[in-house]
């Protein structure tokens, strides 16, 4: 047992770490590797996989996510900046990449392939961008005479065009929702958030106009008959088989015939054989991880790490929200993931750089230390 008298690395991390919600996270990732085990078997058979094939790499991503969560949760938030002006850099070099050699799946350029590994570089850019706005944000409020407002639109920009050059509008949206969300709580004028909003509004609106997928989307969603609705009915379908206790593990039904039963829709598998009691639950884990961490964060003196720590658990509230409310219907289909959950290894390893950021961001400081980081700033700045 480590004791508070130590002085190590271990030790600090150990005793200011917040404990709910790293036992949070972990009940979320053995959620996601019971589900992965329901779910995945039945799309491997389908495509000739070995049964196990998506188990087994999700397992395998969970190994380097979680060495990835509670190493970046040892930072400092001043590494915390760094890292993430380092990892966003790299990764809008792999999304121009990805955008000039990737290869074209269903009409869209999302992934590259590096040392035979897939990459989904747009994932990695999440959590980053998060960060690199919440330190200029935080800047802007402590110097007003700084252009940082003004830089983060211009990397807010950057980053929403080329995901629209992919095209990824789900991302997109998730970016704009999260940079809009951090430009309301910096204490930006109302009449700034209205007009960013209408620009969102009109954005999507030309995209329903030019880009055909997106449309068909919209238009199955207000009209069924339209178009062919079989996941989003067959997920339906699913919760209402299920009821509140689950057909049982491995008794569920819609997991053989949808074809993202183990990524879009693991949602819906989980209803059908765990029971709309288990989905209560995980919506209530997520809730709990956005919840506490914007406590914390509004709890601590530092202005980085009150915007960042909020961007970061906004992007995780929203995202997982999202994915929930495809499976139930409430909003067009949009193929995003369901955090720690689904299958995919870049996300995966992505949400547990975001969510290590968080941990870091929310663990207990001194006073002296917050004290001494922004004297250290000041100085910084003042040279």
């Amino acid at each position: 047992m480590l004791s508070r008298e130590e002085r190590n690395p271990l030790s600090d991390w150990w005793w200011t770490v917040d404990k709910p919600l790293l036992g949070s996270i972990l009940a979320l990732m053995l959620c996601g590797v019971i589900l992965s085990l329901a779910a995945s078997p039945p799309v491997a058979t389908r495509i000739g996989l070995d049964p196990f094939h998506f188990f087994n790499r999700h397992v395998l991503f969970l190994l380097p996510s979680f060495i990835v969560l509670i190493g970046v949760s040892f930072l400092s938030p001043r590494q915390i900046r760094r890292s993430a002006l380092v990892v966003f850099a790299i990764a809008i070099v792999l999304i121009v990449l990805t955008l000039a050699i990737g290869p074209e799946v269903k009409g869209s350029r999302r992934w590259i392939t590096l040392i035979g590994v897939n990459i989904q570089a747009s994932e990695a850019a999440k959590p980053a961008f998060v960060v690199v706005a919440a330190w200029l944000f935080s800047e802007s409020a402590r110097r007003p005479d700084m252009p940082a407002t003004t830089m983060a639109l211009t990397l807010l920009l950057m980053l929403v065009s080329l995901l629209i050059m992919e095209p990824d509008f789900g991302q997109t949206m998730l970016i704009l929702m999260v940079w809009g969300s951090l430009f309301f709580i910096a204490g930006m004028r109302m009449i700034w958030v209205a007009g960013l909003a209408g620009a969102a509004a009109a954005g999507l609106f030309g995209a329903y106009l030019l880009v055909p997928h997106v449309a068909g989307r919209i238009k199955r969603f207000m009209n069924p008959a339209s178009g062919d609705t079989f996941q989003v009915d067959t997920a339906m379908e699913a919760f209402s088989n299920g009821g509140w206790f689950g057909l049982g593990p491995g008794e569920g039904i819609a997991k053989r015939s949808l074809p993202d039963s183990h990524t879009d829709f693991v949602f819906a598998v989980a209803a059908e054989e765990f029971g709309i009691i288990l989905c209560l639950a995980l919506v209530t884990l997520f809730a709990f991880i956005v919840i506490r961490t914007l406590s914390r964060a509004y709890a601590t003196e530092d202005g980085f790490a009150r915007f960042a720590a909020s961007g970061l658990a906004i992007l995780f509230g929203i995202q997982a929200a999202i994915n929930i409310s495809v499976n139930l219907q409430l909003i067009p289909a949009k193929g995003m993931t369901l955090p720690f959950v689904s299958y995919g290894g870049s996300s995966i390893v992505s949400l547990a750089y975001g969510v290590g950021m968080m941990l870091a961001l929310t663990r207990q400081r001194p006073r002296m230390e917050v004290e001494a980081t922004d004297a250290a700033g000041a100085m910084r700045n003042y040279a």
